[in-house]
């Protein structure tokens, strides 16, 4: 089976779908990840930086075993400026090369904006005349972005599917704090390895019988 995870910045695959990634590939299914964005020069970020991120994408990508990985490169941040047909185009193309069979987005009304276009860019993408090999798509949720939306009924994450970690939660832990460190921070900050487990513990008991659980919201199966 053909998985394919989008993920508007490097960490968004690991904190939305980490455990489940690894269950995939442990299952044999063959899984790719599309980076939409990444740091550029242009906007801020030094070139240190840059090369720390690189460094991020190359290391996850060893540690999951991806199949392939796709940079978009688009400028972090800065997706609300760049046209929406150039953002279907290019990910239409990746969707094209794989043919996959279940797609992972992220959730569509996350507080920033880059999780928001790339949803929607992304879902134009699975319609079955463009991609007739897609059988599920899923919306994950991002610690930092699902949970600090504006609380009206329109904007909620509420997840009908849920995925028993247990199993993979600690190496999940284990990619966050070896490849995203400079991501992962001490409480408050929402971004903190107690957060990911509270939340995973959250959702386990939404799943029911599970130690640890990802949720998602089950936007299409076809069976």
């Amino acid at each position: 089976m053909n998985v394919i995870v989008i993920a508007p910045h490097p960490d968004d695959e690991t904190l939305g779908c980490g455990g489940t990634i690894l269950k995939h590939k442990e299952a044999g299914d063959s899984v790719y990840c599309v980076f939409v964005t990444s740091m550029w020069e242009e906007y801020g970020f030094s070139e240190d930086q840059i090369k720390i991120q690189e460094q991020q994408i190359n290391n996850v990508s060893r540690v999951y075993n991806f199949d392939d990985i796709f940079q978009l490169k688009y400028p972090t941040t800065r997706l609300d400026i760049i046209p929406m047909a150039e953002i279907i185009f290019e990910i239409s193309g990746v969707f094209k090369q794989v043919m996959p069979e279940v797609v992972y987005l992220p959730n569509r009304s996350d507080v920033h904006s880059d999780h928001r276009v790339v949803f929607y860019a992304a879902f134009a993408c699975t319609k079955a005349f463009r991609c007739p090999s897609i059988k599920k798509i899923l919306m994950y949720e991002t610690i930092s972005e699902t949970n600090l939306m504006p609380a009206f009924a329109d904007n909620m994450f509420i997840p009908n599917y849920y995925i028993n970690i247990t199993k993979y939660f600690e190496r999940k832990v284990t990619i966050l704090e070896t490849c995203y460190d400079k991501e992962i921070g001490l409480p408050p900050f929402p971004r903190s390895i107690q957060n990911v487990e509270t939340l995973a513990k959250f959702r386990a008991m939404g799943g029911g019988g599970m130690q640890y659980a990802e949720a998602f919201c089950l936007i299409k199966r076809i069976v």
